[in-house]
């Protein structure tokens, strides 16, 4: 897959991350929580993923663990954003294995610095 993967619960930020990310000549689908995200995942590699955090149900730090635990998926680079700006956050998120972490709202300047960090832009 020659996409990336948005994986929020809330609409509204994962469109906005869409539509960031098209302005950068980037194609991500969205996945509107966990749920519908590990149904993707389970038959799709994603050129990188753009995962919230503080969702009902299965949270991100779970969705993250998932990954980095998943042979196939363990290399995509995982950009969290989130509204949690707690130092517990960033070191668990960091520690496990994120790419980065950038605070809702991120914008487009900082969403393309985390990208060419990870090897996604040049």
């Amino acid at each position: 897959m020659d996409e990336g993967l948005i994986i929020d619960d809330n609409r509204q930020t994962a469109d906005a991350l869409q539509q960031m990310l098209d302005v950068l000549d980037l194609k991500a689908r969205v996945a509107y929580g966990s749920s519908p995200a590990m149904s993707m995942l389970g038959s799709v590699v994603p050129r990188f993923i753009c995962l919230d955090i503080n969702m009902p149900g299965v949270d991100g730090t779970e969705v993250l663990a998932y990954l980095r635990r998943e042979p196939r998926l363990m290399k995509v680079p995982v950009i969290v954003i989130t509204s949690d700006d707690q130092p517990e956050t960033r070191s668990r998120v960091m520690k496990g294995g994120a790419t980065a972490m950038l605070i809702k709202p991120a914008t487009i300047d900082l969403l393309e610095n985390a990208l060419r960090k990870a090897g996604i832009l040049s």
